[in-house]
């Protein structure tokens, strides 16, 4: 089995991977709570991305990462709290607060050695971790400079198994601090070092999409990250269901070029 492993860093990346595994449990017929609904179709290969328990449910190959905790509390506390394993949900004490140095140089540094023993951990009940998708925003502190630093772990580790990145971008329309440039190219340097290959969603796009395509008429995170979920799932269809459009991770930027 080819597994793939799910990092979701910061505010933007947490939300966004729980719209996603809210979205492959309806694609896979799981529950909330981990237990299958239904027989799975013998077509599936959701086991690389659900690692299957004693209980007979199923976990996601998901890790959450966030310096501060109110939006992972959330996920532990909301209708899909038994759905995550509470060991693979890591927080810190204190959050970013949108600067790419606090994500990077000082705040991030205290949890990294954390996150990586809980990403070998992870990777050990694997029989071949094909690759990592990380979800991050490179607006955010967390999301920038702790991602940062958690592709270069990764690019040192793990430096032959591929990394793909489902980032947000922020756009002077929408923009929530006024750092976000800087962050932006801080870590920009970072992905184009250590990333394989890179989806990039702008805030504004998406946004546009939300109100004008599917007319909703104040679209809100809930609705942009609902749509992100429909990019990622279509994304990853190859990877967690059989057929003869099958591909891997490496195979990704090779069909781009």
């Amino acid at each position: 089995m080819r597994e793939v492993m799910s990092i979701n860093v910061g505010q933007a990346g947490c939300q966004i991977g729980n719209a996603c595994w809210q979205l492959f449990t309806l694609e896979h017929g799981i529950q909330p709570d981990g237990t299958m609904s239904e027989k799975v179709p013998n077509d599936e290969n959701m086991a690389a991305f659900f690692l299957n328990t004693d209980s007979d449910k199923v976990v996601p190959r998901n890790i959450f990462i966030d310096l501060e905790e109110s939006v992972v509390s959330d996920f532990r506390n909301g209708p899909y709290k038994y759905l995550y394993h509470p060991q693979y949900m890591i927080t810190g004490k204190e959050d970013a607060a949108n600067n790419y140095a606090r994500g990077h140089y000082t705040v991030g540094k205290q949890i990294i050695e954390q996150v990586c023993n809980t990403i070998q951990k992870l990777a050990e009940q694997c029989d071949g971790l094909q690759g990592f998708l990380v979800f991050h925003s490179f607006g955010g502190g967390t999301g920038s400079g702790f991602t940062s630093l958690l592709m270069q772990r990764l690019a040192a580790d793990y430096g032959k198994k591929c990394k793909l990145e489902f980032a947000v971008y922020p756009s002077p329309k929408i923009s929530t601090a006024v750092v976000e440039p800087y962050n932006c190219v801080l870590s920009t340097s970072t992905t184009m070092t250590n990333s394989d290959c890179c989806f990039i969603m702008d805030n504004e796009a998406t946004y546009d999409i939300c109100s004008k395509n599917l007319q909703i008429g104040r679209p809100d995170y809930h609705h942009l990250n609902a749509l992100v979920a429909q990019v990622v799932s279509s994304v990853t269809a190859s990877l967690r269901f059989k057929g003869t459009m099958n591909v891997d991770l490496n195979e990704f930027q090779t069909n781009l070029v």
